[in-house]
C-alpha cells in the first residue's frame, strides 16, 4: 500500500485553530485503470484523506455501492484490501468524523454522488438535483457545519460537462446560495467545476460568492492529477478569507485519482 503521507507537504492542522481547513477531491469511484489493468485505490484514498488533515473534506465520484466492482474485488479474493464492506463515504472519514453523503447519479448496478467528511458536528442534509439533461445526473449537497461559535453552510458540488449546462447549474448555486443560506452565514462551496475554459466566476461572484486563489490570485491547477495544468477544483467562499492554497503533489498522489486534491485554509471576516 502506498502513503501519501509521503509525499504531502501539508503542514498539521490543529483543532482550536482560528483557520478553517477545507479540502475539496474527486475520488474518481475509488478505482484508477481500464479493463484488466483497472485497480482499487479506496485504501490508498482512506491514507490520504487523513494525511490532508481537514476539517472539511469534500468530496466528488464517491461510490454508495457498486455491484461489480464489489465482485470484481471481492475479499475472497483480494482479503482485507478488497471492496470495504461500507458505503466509501463511511470508510474514508477518519475516527470522529461525522459524515454527509448523498446520491447524484444512479448507474447500472451502483450509484454515487458527493459526501462531505466534518471533525465538526453537522446540520440538516440538503441535497438539490441540477441535473441539466438525461445524459449528466448532478447535484448539489448543501450541509451546515457547526465550527467553533459559527455555523457555516458548506455546499459539495460536481457540475457537468458541457458548458451550456455548468453555467445553468451554477447559476442555480447562486440562487440556493441567495435563497437558502441566511445572508450573514459564512459559506464555503467546494468540488469539481468542471470550468476548463473558466467561465463561473462571475456568475458566483453575483451571489457573493469569492474564489480561493494562491499567492498574487494565481489558479492552481489540479487536473490531471500526473501533468496538472487545469483548475478544475475549487473552492469559493462568502463571509471568509483565503490565507494559505495547498496542492500536494508527488507520485502517490497522481496515483490516487485522476484529480489531485486541493486544500485551502480559511479565516471569519471581520
Amino acid at each position: 500500500m502506498l502513503n501519501p503521507r509521503q509525499s504531502s507537504l501539508l503542514p498539521p492542522s490543529t483543532m482550536g485553530s482560528s483557520c478553517l481547513r477545507v479540502a475539496t477531491y474527486n475520488i474518481h469511484k475509488g478505482v484508477r485503470g481500464m479493463g484488466p489493468t483497472k485497480r482499487l485505490e479506496i485504501h490508498n484514498l482512506g491514507l490520504a484523506v487523513e494525511a490532508l488533515d481537514a476539517d472539511i473534506v469534500c468530496l466528488q465520484e464517491v461510490r454508495h455501492f457498486h455491484e461489480a466492482e464489489s465482485r470484481r474485488f471481492s475479499r475472497t479474493q483480494f482479503g482485507p484490501m478488497g471492496w470495504p464492506s461500507s458505503p466509501q463515504a463511511d470508510y474514508l472519514a477518519p475516527e470522529g468524523y461525522e459524515v454527509a453523503y448523498r446520491t447524484n447519479a444512479v448507474t447500472r448496478g451502483g450509484e454515487h454522488g458527493n459526501a462531505l467528511l466534518a471533525r465538526w458536528p453537522l446540520g440538516d442534509v440538503g441535497h438539490h438535483d441540477v441535473s441539466d439533461h438525461r445524459f449528466e445526473q448532478r447535484g448539489l449537497l448543501h450541509v451546515p457545519v457547526f465550527w467553533q461559535d459559527v455555523t457555516v453552510h458548506v455546499v459539495v458540488v460536481h457540475l457537468g460537462l458541457i458548458h451550456a449546462s455548468r453555467a445553468r447549474q451554477a447559476e442555480r448555486l447562486a440562487e440556493l446560495v441567495r435563497s437558502q443560506i441566511p445572508a450573514d452565514a459564512p459559506v464555503v462551496v467546494a468540488g469539481d467545476f468542471n470550468d476548463w475554459n473558466e467561465k463561473l466566476d462571475g456568475i458566483l461572484e453575483d451571489a457573493g460568492l469569492q474564489r480561493a486563489l494562491g499567492p498574487d490570485d494565481s489558479r492552481v491547477a489540479t487536473f490531471p492529477s500526473l501533468v496538472p495544468v487545469l483548475s478544475l477544483d475549487r473552492v469559493y467562499t462568502r463571509g471568509l478569507r483565503c490565507v494559505s492554497v495547498m496542492v500536494p503533489r508527488g507520485a502517490s498522489w497522481a496515483r490516487l485519482s485522476d484529480h489531485l486534491p486541493l486544500v485551502v485554509e480559511l479565516e471569519r471576516v471581520g
